[in-house]
């Protein structure tokens, strides 16, 4: 299952799922296309059709809710009223007796029916054996013994008889059921009146039944016109009925049509055929289109009650109790409403109404104009339209982030969404509108399912890409913090090198007297890229550095510990002044320079014994002197010393300063992170706060509570705020002392 289910996550993931909805796209088309294909007879019943009629049961099922949700928003609105149902309801039965009644009370309710001279009457029954009541049948039913009353009722008519001179006298319609199967009762055919076809064959589109049942022959010949009953039985709510159908090759109309040729008095029901099906049954100058099935969508209308019912019982009408213009120039039905006469049937509107309901319906929506219709080419433009939403949504899922055009949806991050909706609801408006205005059944119950399945499929997609790039970024994630893990180690371990390296002063110079050092260097990284240095070139001349180099971490501090080696190495080879040893430092630096890095240095030699100081500054902040009395003065550099940090210029000639130190005077000096320091509001620590800092340590203080006392006027005014630069501090204090002490500290050195 494994692989399986790799498989089904890269197929989802192939192209930001786009292979994935472009493929759920197709297949709900084709299942949509299905819940409405007309297979070949020969597929019926096999595994394409139960295919077919699995996948697409939820678009049948919708599109069925969709239409009768147009029908329960729209009624139709009943503009006449030509149809007067006359129903052998619960009081006809008590008034008569049970179902089926005796053929010669049927016949005086026809009597009394055409007594008021309707247009048409139909019977939405029939009669396929003999009447049981009748009087020759009651004489073969006779006990023996009883000759004389047997032959007195044979020689009265049957009620058969009394039946056709009521069926020919008025103008009626006697309907038949078209069955599957034969019957003792069937028969293969109908007298009745051909239907006229034009255009081409009907017959392969319509419903066509082998056997029908039908009422007697001479029932059929006595009445005016026969027409087929049948609707879809699988329906369990009545949305369509047809108007033509066919019994073993022979095409005939439904009951409500052959009512109406009837009631107008044309010769013949015409059906018009074309390249699709059928296209329309015209009577008289009513032209009804057509399903392609010869069927059509019923636009019902409320069923009326209390004053406004078209309907009268059939007991009133034999009572007499009937106006006149409740039958007169009407359509008539006659059907039974009865209970346990098991006639009734569901519409869209959610009402269970009688058989003959229906057909009053049908009639209604003829004579006022008002058919439902789904035109052959409307699937086809439904399907257009899902494959162009359905593209259009895949089509707006953004590639990459490199595309102009992938950039521009990028910007608009709704659009996607906003040209869905807008398109749904464009859908939505159109079904509505057609409905409304020409009766059209756009289905968009479908296409917003099949919509629905490609943005789901997207959606998932999304959701397991998210997934997938969750768990890559967690590996990653994983990994970085092992990096940073062992970076911060390797890094921990240079800084503990690199402050390593610095001299101590405590135990370079232990028991000296002449001089006293305190430093401080502070990186703004782990590792930096100031320094300082100092160490005795011979017994009577101290050296010191402090330096910065250009950038901050690993690289400046390789760069660093280069230019403290080679400051010492040269400070102690060469013979000459300071600026001799840094002027071959700039030249070795320059050479080797790969990173383009430079370096700001100081560079101080002190004859501990006189008091004389010995300065270079190559671009280096200039260095401050207390002296013992509390005074602050800054060491300017004359312009004709000095110069440019090292590897700006390579051959550069510098030139030193000298100066005279006085007994207790103290050297300070800095780099740029001291005075460059920054608080939160982006203000410097400057020279004046160092200036003042330095001036108000007490007389006699140390070195180390000097140093202690700046640093923690520096912390102060930074606060929070993140360190900037590396900050380093050297101070230096000369005060003569013995020439032993002086001689240690030069061997220590």
């Amino acid at each position: 299952m494994k692989p399986f289910f790799s498989a089904l996550h890269w197929f989802f993931l192939a192209r930001r799922g786009r292979l994935a909805a472009l493929l759920m796209l197709a297949g709900v088309t084709l299942a949509s296309l299905g819940s409405e294909l007309e297979l070949p007879a020969a597929w019926q019943g096999g595994a394409v059709a139960r295919l077919l009629g699995l996948a697409g049961a939820p678009f049948a099922s919708a599109r069925q809710a969709l239409f009768d949700a147009y029908q329960q928003a729209m009624p139709r609105t009943t503009r006449s009223q030509p149809v007067t149902l006359v129903e052998i309801d619960e009081e006809s039965l008590k008034l008569v007796g049970q179902w089926p009644w005796p053929r010669s009370r049927l016949a005086e309710l026809i009597d009394k029916i055409a007594v008021h001279q309707p247009l048409a009457i139909g019977l939405d029954l029939y009669m396929p054996e003999l009447d049981q009541t009748s009087p020759a049948q009651v004489a073969e039913q006779l006990p023996p013994g009883h000759e004389a009353l047997a032959r007195a009722l044979q020689q009265l008519d049957s009620h058969e008889a009394r039946l056709i001179k009521s069926l020919k006298a008025a103008p009626t319609v006697l309907g038949a059921a078209g069955f599957g199967s034969q019957t003792q009762t069937s028969s293969n055919g109908l007298r009745a009146v051909p239907v006229q076809v034009s255009g081409g064959d009907a017959l392969p589109y319509l419903l066509n039944f082998p056997w029908v049942l039908a009422s007697l022959p001479e029932l059929q010949a006595a009445a005016h016109g026969q027409a087929l009953l049948s609707v879809d039985a699988s329906q369990t709510v009545i949305r369509r009925i047809p108007l033509v159908m066919a019994v073993n090759q022979q095409v005939l109309p439904s009951l409500s049509i052959e009512m109406l040729r009837i009631a107008t008095g044309e010769p013949a029901v015409l059906l018009a055929v074309d390249a699709h099906g059928v296209a329309s049954v015209t009577v008289a100058d009513l032209r009804i289109p057509t399903q392609a099935n010869g069927e059509v969508w019923l636009h019902f209308a409320h069923r009326q009650e209390g004053e406004l019912a078209r309907q009268v019982s059939a007991a009133a009408v034999l009572q007499g109790r009937v106006a006149a213009d409740a039958l007169s120039s009407k359509l008539v039905l006659v059907g039974l409403t009865g209970s346990g006469l098991h006639d009734k049937r569901n519409t869209p509107l959610g009402q269970l109404v009688p058989g003959i309901e229906i057909q009053a319906q049908l009639v209604e929506s003829a004579l006022d104009g008002r058919f439902l219709l789904r035109p052959w080419w409307i699937k086809g433009v439904e399907t257009v339209a899902l494959l162009v939403m359905g593209g259009l949504l895949v089509w707006l899922m953004p590639k990459t982030r490199r595309s102009g055009l992938a950039r521009w949806r990028l910007r608009l991050p709704g659009l996607p969404g906003l040209l869905s909706l807008a398109g749904l609801l464009a859908w939505l408006v159109t079904g509505w509108v057609l409905f409304a205005q020409w009766g059209w059944l756009f289905d968009l119950a479908s296409g917003v399912l099949g919509y629905l399945a490609v943005l789901l499929c997207l959606l998932l997609s999304s959701m397991l890409k998210t997934e997938h790039d969750n768990r890559r970024l967690a590996v990653i994630q994983q990994q970085l913090r092992e990096d940073a893990a062992r970076v911060s180690g390797e890094l921990a371990a240079a800084r503990r090198i690199q402050l390593g390296s610095l001299p101590d002063a405590g135990h370079l110079f232990a028991g000296e007297s002449r001089f006293e050092f305190a430093t401080l260097l502070e990186p703004a990284r782990e590792v930096g890229g100031d320094l300082y240095d100092f160490f005795m070139i011979d017994a009577q001349r101290l050296c010191f550095v402090v330096a910065d180099v250009s950038g901050k971490g690993v690289p400046a501090s390789l760069f660093m510990a280069v230019t403290k080696t080679l400051t010492k190495s040269f400070s102690l080879r060469l013979k000459g002044s300071a600026a001799e040893v840094v002027m071959a430092a700039n030249q070795d630096l320059s050479r080797e320079n790969v990173g383009m890095m430079f370096v700001t240095l100081l560079l101080g030699v002190l004859d501990v014994q006189t008091g004389e100081l010995e300065l270079v500054n190559a671009g280096h902040d200039a260095p401050w002197r207390v002296s013992q009395g509390g005074v602050v003065e800054k060491i300017a550099t004359p312009a004709e010393t000095g110069g440019p940090p090292l590897c700006v210029v390579d051959d550069f000639v510098y030139l030193s300063q000298r100066l005279q130190l006085s007994p207790g005077d103290t050297l300070c000096v800095i780099t740029d992170g001291v005075t460059e320091a920054m608080n939160q509001s982006g203000e410097l620590f400057g020279g004046q706060r160092l200036q003042a800092a330095l001036a108000v340590t007490p007389t006699g203080q140390s070195l180390n509570q000097m140093m202690e006392r700046v640093r923690a006027e520096i912390a102060g005014f930074v606060g929070a705020a993140e360190a900037s630069d590396d900050l380093t501090l050297l101070l230096l204090r000369w005060q003569p002392g013995s020439t032993a002490t002086a001689s240690r500290g030069a061997s220590a050195g």
